[in-house]
């Protein structure tokens, strides 16, 4: 069976914000957000160590580090939502993601550290998005590449972000027959 490379690479597709965003759109997010971590949990299970240190695409990130990786970006994001709230539109520090994927920690933590890592900061994340009021969802930072990010969307991008990895993993498995 062979899938073309842009599959392999956004099994889920590529993160598309309606152009308007309702408050049961954001509440989906939300919920995505909160499900991520055991969505994740249940992806990995029973997957050994040379099956994780199995690339879920040619050229691509092995599974640990897409499982090491989720929790960084999303600490990211966490923090830029933050830094929105309480700042006016600051502009955020991009990080060098394939670089931090290649650090000693990536290699070297076993993999529940980073999903216990997700499922808390997502206790956190979810909390916060809870409360949030109308005029807090539509605040701002500005993204050195990519301009000025609404959180709203943040929150459809995160939700996507890790429906996209978790994809990553489980359609490894698929075609692996894991």
């Amino acid at each position: 069976m062979t899938t073309d490379t842009y599959t392999l690479q956004y099994p889920i597709g590529k993160f598309v914000a309606p152009a308007q965003i309702t408050e049961s759109i954001r509440k989906q997010w939300v919920e995505e957000i909160a499900q991520a971590p055991q969505k994740l949990k249940e992806a990995i299970h029973g997957l050994s160590a040379q099956q994780l240190d199995t690339p879920y695409r040619p050229g691509g990130w092995t599974i640990r580090q897409v499982i090491h990786h989720i929790p960084d970006s999303h600490m990211n994001a966490y923090i830029r939502m933050k830094l929105a709230l309480t700042e006016q539109v600051p502009t955020i520090k991009p990080y060098e993601e394939q670089l931090w994927a290649e650090l000693y920690d990536t290699y070297h933590t076993p993999v529940e550290v980073s999903v216990m890592l997700l499922e808390n900061l997502h206790k956190r994340w979810v909390a916060l998005l809870h409360a949030l009021s109308e005029t807090s969802w539509q605040r701002s930072y500005r993204h050195p590449q990519s301009g000025i990010v609404i959180l709203t969307e943040v929150a459809g991008m995160y939700a996507w972000h890790g429906n996209h990895h978790i994809a990553h993993i489980t359609s490894l498995r698929e075609r692996m027959n894991w």
